[in-house]
């Protein structure tokens, strides 16, 4: 049943897929493309991966932090504070992030003779980032399927859910949620400010978990 490549970024909704699903899960792969919260996502991802006996990989991306524009790539000072639903927090995206990622780890999967790549997007990322969008991700796997021998496939289970749908699973599960990573600032604690902070304390209140994340506000 080994049969998936996932997309691990180390922050709660990839976290929750990869213990959710880990009897699929034969490679987590993470990426480091210089965002502000990078180092310390995959300190995480790597952390969840050796608890759960799952490999992981961590493919840099140099040039995405180099050459694109995003807040999320220029520094603390340049991420806005606010809910998503804040116009400003569009600044935050990557251009084109998971379709990177996502051809990265289609060609993964089918040099390990997997069947599909799993990608934790979710309903709150839909109006922000359009690489995260239920369109995109049937445009995308469509695309790996038509450009792979074995047709490679991409699962999106939360693509529908809400964080807050998400948090209540981990919860289920029994997942540490202090062993996940959001920030969008990169600081030694949680900014509390931005918008994945917001979203982050809203999810576990939704979820009913006492919220184990150090806000610095």
């Amino acid at each position: 049943m080994k049969d998936s490549v996932l997309i691990l970024s180390g922050g709660m909704d990839s976290t929750t897929l990869l213990h959710e699903m880990a009897d699929r899960i034969a490679l987590a792969v993470s990426f480091d493309y210089g965002s502000n919260h990078n180092a310390r996502e995959l300190k995480m991802a790597a952390l969840n991966c050796d608890l759960l006996g799952i490999e992981h990989i961590i493919i840099p991306l140099a040039f995405m932090g180099r050459y694109f524009k995003s807040s999320l790539l220029s520094g603390a000072e340049a991420i806005p504070e606010g809910d998503y639903a804040d116009a400003n927090m569009k600044s935050t995206v990557v251009p084109f992030r998971n379709g990177i990622m996502l051809a990265i780890a289609a060609g993964l999967a089918e040099s390990r003779e997997l069947k599909h790549v799993m990608m934790a997007n979710h309903g709150g990322d839909h109006a922000i980032y359009p690489d995260c969008r239920p369109e995109f991700a049937r445009a995308m796997s469509e695309a790996m399927r038509l450009g792979t021998y074995p047709g490679i496939t991409l699962l999106d289970p939360y693509v529908n859910l809400t964080k807050g749908e998400i948090a209540e699973r981990g919860r289920r599960l029994g997942i540490d949620y202090s062993l996940t990573y959001s920030c969008y600032k990169g600081g030694d604690h949680h900014c509390g400010l931005c918008g994945t902070c917001i979203e982050r304390k809203q999810a576990m209140q939704f979820a009913g978990i006492t919220d184990p994340t150090i806000y610095d506000a």
